[in-house]
């Protein structure tokens, strides 16, 4: 991969830099985490943890990258979002401003023993070294049977019986964290809980989170965002969004898709834009992103949160590892570093609401009727 990619990094180069960060980034410590599945393989994931010395956060995050090992701009993220932190990149004064007021846990590579594979040229796989979508994992309406592809959303055998889940699980519970973030790619939408439900929205402080995804989207995304339930495409039983969101009860639970090749991308500016010039007051009031409206719109372009079975099976089991690379990441160097500064502002941006919010800040005031808004 690095000969082919040499601005991506490999498991170990990300290892290294983590470890060299935590040398000289004040606040900053990174941890290896192990634990053993139910096949008795031992799996280690590392941790980095950064609160600014001296501050009393009132926001405390958890980010997860790299769940999904193909999804190779996910964890790239995480370490542009980490340096971003220690003051390394050009947002370092805004990382200085946010770290006053949120901490930040967070997981650079979530499924280091596959993504040593991708690095190999297997740019389709997505299960971690049994098969197991880790993301289909969680004991959240977690169900037996992949109902997409068994192959790439294959649940496992029941439900925490990754190491690597089990370690996200622990890690989580241990943290209870105020914001959650699971960072994906292959499309482009940001997104709330549920992920299981066909029939109904998150409850529990929706209006604030739809108003977050509703201004990072303006100037980060211009894509979908909103609810993620069934209705939009398909049931995504078993994930992390719900399960941080409803076991934990934390305020603030949001799936990002970073990335999707620009032809793809254009595409879904383009339709997002002609649906909602479209929708009118309706949607803007009534209804949200599973709406039948917008079922045409995601068959054409599934996600890993937002997936119609025929669609993904057509999507995935028939590209090449070539196609499947630039499905998921970009590849070149311009495209890959104005992803990752693009994310790093938006992480930065959603940490900055959330603490307002938690302050007493009147974020969701007057987003309670917006449900779905133009990108």
């Amino acid at each position: 991969m690095t000969s082919l990619y040499p601005f991506y990094h490999s498991t170990d180069a990300i290892k290294d830099e983590l470890e060299a960060l935590a040398t000289r980034c004040q606040g900053m410590e990174v941890k290896s985490v192990k634990a053993r599945g139910d096949n008795g393989m031992e799996r280690s994931i590392d941790l980095v943890s950064i609160r600014a010395p001296g501050a009393s956060p009132t926001n405390k995050v958890f980010m997860l990258f790299g769940e999904h090992s193909r999804e190779l701009i996910s964890p790239e993220s995480g370490l542009h979002f980490v340096k971003t932190l220690c003051g390394e990149t050009d947002l370092g004064p805004q990382a200085s401003d946010v770290l006053k007021d949120s901490e930040f846990q967070i997981v650079v590579n979530g499924n280091p023993v596959s993504r040593q594979q991708v690095e190999k040229g297997n740019f389709c796989l997505r299960t971690n070294p049994n098969g197991v979508d880790l993301n289909r994992n969680w004991d959240e309406q977690w169900q037996p049977e992949a109902e997409l592809d068994p192959v790439d959303t294959n649940p496992g055998p029941r439900p925490f019986s990754e190491a690597e889940t089990r370690i996200f699980k622990q890690l989580v519970e241990a943290y209870k964290p105020t914001t959650f973030l699971t960072i994906h790619s292959g499309t482009k939408g940001m997104y709330m809980p549920w992920a299981f439900d066909m029939e109904h929205l998150a409850q529990r402080n929706q209006p604030q989170m739809m108003q977050i995804l509703k201004t990072l989207d303006k100037d980060h995304c211009q894509c979908p965002f909103g609810a993620a339930g069934k209705e939009v495409g398909y049931s995504c039983p078993g994930t992390c969004l719900d399960w941080v969101y409803d076991h934990l009860k934390t305020p603030f639970a949001f799936a990002f898709e970073i990335y999707t090749g620009s032809q793809v991308a254009a595409i879904l500016r383009e339709r997002w834009q002609e649906k909602m010039q479209g929708a009118g007051a309706f949607l803007q009031e009534h209804s949200h992103l599973g709406h039948r409206h917008f079922r045409d719109f995601f068959a054409e372009h599934p996600s890993g949160f937002v997936q119609l079975s025929s669609v993904h099976q057509h999507a995935t089991n028939r590209m090449s590892e070539a196609e499947c690379f630039g499905q998921f990441n970009p590849d070149s160097r311009e495209e890959y570093n104005s992803v990752v500064d693009n994310w790093s502002s938006a992480y930065l941006g959603m940490a900055a609401m959330v603490a307002q919010d938690l302050q007493g800040g009147m974020l969701g005031a007057n987003s309670t009727r917006t449900m779905v808004v133009a990108a």
